[in-house]
């Protein structure tokens, strides 16, 4: 019976309208102070009573408007009016007391204060109290009755989503609490996730259970209450590690997150429409569960350097380039010259820019690296102070079928760059790596490698010569959600259905987020002097066929079952295991534990010059096979893995038998 008249209530055109947002504030309000006034009138009227005699109209009346002025005015300041849906009954409580004890305090002063005012209000100080007391229970009372009012209309839950809440903290309560009460909203909050030991048989918070974490009596706990996610807020997500969420994975309850819970807290001024939280409830990516520790851009270092400097950034609207970008102008750059050769995307680039950054001075320049007369066009006229060279060629099975065009973009282009940082004055040049310069296995590592060999000799000859312009690089491992990379492929191949492709079933990769790594670039090139290497900590290797199950997983889906895994073979030039340094390179820390510099082999520019121009020339012939042997012989750990290029490793085993033996020579001069 009572269902179905809430059914009818809901149906009504008045409720419709009256759930299209939380309770008007000024309804609240008006409740509030005629409950101030009733609770004037009973003690009034206790007084009439005991006193068998009616009093002065006037001065009722003038006891009542200063009594309803004072909670009024304290109301407003408190605002205890204000979310009392989506308030707990705790903090209801606590706003409410604010508001008594502040009023009862200034009445009481009031009516101390001076003859005159207590002649005006001839209230004794125990019903000053005493209409406080009233006023503080028929608010809590008005207030338990508007939650239980809108939890019969919300509590048609069929359609909602069951789900946990995780933590106990207050902002969990918070979440848990708007969840509960949205009005048309998707979810319903079974109860609050501890992780915390101890046992909590039987609590509960709010109305909310609580549940303790148990790996191995997960699934049955949310068969049994029928829960199919957990929800947390976004920065609770690192108590997520340590195989949490892998358990949850396995079990197939989605995780699901929600960004800044503050949007929903006390003092929100922003009345909810319908389901507005449930907008902001997102499926967690698995970018989210690598384990990598949240960037906050305020570098103090950066933003000495950065702020009101040129910045010029080749590679602009790729993956790395785009978010230097992004946060020199976050830094306040006082201009940024983007240089790209791709159209549609710096197109794309100039917009968000003009969306997210409408005060950045951001100048367009379109040319490729490898045209020299072009990029010294951009010199001239922007004249940079700070040049971030990313722009480059990146998959390893591309380059190795089109390994001139490396070596022309990777080496010839960088050589440009570098050649017109030092003409034209640059402050810092820092130069975007790789781990794949490390050992090279492919032709896009030894093209990488080459290019830092190339910045660093530069550099050396340059101070020699008296010259300024410090040139920088930094190396790092895979970026997450990168063009190209692997987590954007097993997204689309589970979208498609599967399979899912690993090249190998023990394949392992490093992986940083894109923000982290370019917060990196930024700090390691403001902090360099000239000739480094740097490498960034790239936390733990992650097995890339766990990666692919988790994947899966994460989409609802069974490993194996729905959607299959298949191993596909090595690429050419692939490794199984990525390196950051050689076993013959050293590392010095710095002031960032998550940045170290490579102590690495240093080499003669004039050496180094002639070799690169020759393994320029031999690729813009189209001589691939002298190329590649050139380039093995002047970097000759490099070494080609599932690559036609093997051959010419043997070949020049051949010739120098003893090169793949000969220890380090002791006079190999290192930085």
């Amino acid at each position: 019976m009572i269902e179905k008249l809430i059914q009818h209530i809901n149906n009504l055109r008045l409720v419709r309208a009256f759930k299209l947002s939380t309770t008007p504030r000024w309804f609240i309000l008006l409740i509030d102070m005629l409950i101030v006034s009733a609770s004037y009138a009973l003690v009034v009227t206790s007084d009439m009573y005991i006193a068998q005699a009616l009093p002065d109209g006037l001065t009722t009346i003038g006891r009542w408007l200063l009594i309803v002025g004072v909670y009024f005015v304290m109301s407003l300041i408190t605002k205890s009016y204000a979310c009392i849906i989506r308030l707990s009954v705790i903090e209801d409580l606590y706003r409410v007391f604010q508001v008594v004890v502040l009023s009862t305090i200034i009445l009481l002063a009031i009516s101390m204060g001076t003859q005159l005012i207590a002649d005006v209000m001839p209230l004794r100080y125990w019903n000053i109290i005493l209409v406080g007391a009233l006023s503080f229970s028929l608010m809590m009372i008005e207030r338990l009755i508007t939650k239980y009012f809108y939890m019969m209309l919300t509590h048609g839950r069929s359609g909602r989503r069951r789900v946990l809440v995780l933590g106990t903290s207050l902002h969990s309560l918070i979440l848990a609490n708007a969840l509960n009460s949205e009005i048309g909203g998707r979810y319903e909050p079974v109860g609050l996730l501890s992780l915390k030991r101890g046992k909590h048989e039987n609590s509960s918070i709010n109305g909310f259970k609580v549940f303790d974490y148990d790996s191995k009596m997960l699934r049955e706990m949310c068969d049994e209450h029928d829960i199919d996610a957990l929800i947390f807020n976004d920065s609770d997500s690192a108590q997520l590690r340590d195989g949490i969420a892998d358990a949850f994975i396995r079990n197939s309850i989605a995780l699901l997150s929600i960004n800044k819970v503050e949007e929903f807290d006390l003092d929100s001024e922003k009345r909810m429409s319908e389901a507005a939280i449930s907008t902001h409830v997102r499926e967690v990516q698995i970018e989210d569960l690598l384990g990598r520790d949240p960037i906050v851009l305020d570098n103090t270092l950066v933003r000495n350097h950065i702020e009101g400097a040129c910045v010029m950034v080749t590679g602009a609207c790729g993956s790395i380039g785009s978010e230097i970008v992004r946060q020199a102008a976050a830094y306040h750059a006082g201009c940024i010259v983007l240089v790209d050769q791709a159209e549609t995307p710096m197109h794309d680039m100039h917009l968000e820019m003009q969306r997210k950054y409408p005060q950045a001075h951001i100048e367009l320049f379109m040319g490729d690296v490898q045209n020299s007369v072009r990029m010294e066009e951009a010199f001239k006229r922007f004249k940079p102070q700070y040049v971030f060279h990313a722009a480059a060629y990146k998959h390893v099975p591309m380059m190795e079928i089109n390994p001139t065009e490396a070596v022309m973009t990777n080496v010839m282009g960088t050589m440009n760059m570098a050649d017109l940082a030092l003409k034209y004055n640059v402050y810092k040049f820092v130069m975007i790596s790789t781990d794949k310069a490390v050992n090279p296995t492919n032709v896009m590592g030894c093209t990488k490698r080459l290019a830092e060999i190339y910045c660093q000799s530069l550099f050396f000859d340059a101070q020699k010569r008296g010259l300024k312009t410090q040139f920088i690089t930094t190396r790092f491992g895979n970026v997450l959600g990168s063009n190209g990379s692997v987590i954007p492929l097993f997204r689309k191949q589970i979208a498609e259905g599967g399979p899912v492709t690993v090249t190998h079933h023990d394949i392992i990769r490093y992986f940083m987020t894109i923000p982290e790594a370019c917060s990196l670039v930024l700090e390691a090139g403001c902090m360099g002097n000239g000739g480094e290497i740097y490498i960034f900590d790239m936390g733990e290797p992650v097995k890339i066929y766990d990666l692919a199950e988790r994947m899966i997983s994460l989409a609802g889906l069974r490993p194996g079952i729905d959607i299959q895994i298949k191993e596909v073979g090595l690429r050419p030039g692939e490794k199984l295991y990525e390196e950051l340094l050689n076993d013959k390179e050293l590392t010095t820390a710095t002031l960032n534990k998550k940045i170290m510099i490579a102590r690495v082999r240093s080499y003669e520019y004039r050496e180094v010059r002639d070799n690169i121009a020759h393994i320029i020339e031999l690729a813009a012939e189209g001589n691939v096979h002298s190329m590649i042997f050139a380039m093995k012989e002047f970097v000759p750990e490099y070494k080609s893995q599932h690559s036609e290029f093997e051959s010419i490793d043997r070949e020049i085993e051949r010739l120098h038998p003893a090169q793949s033996s000969d220890p380090v020579p002791e006079t190999e001069k290192y930085y």
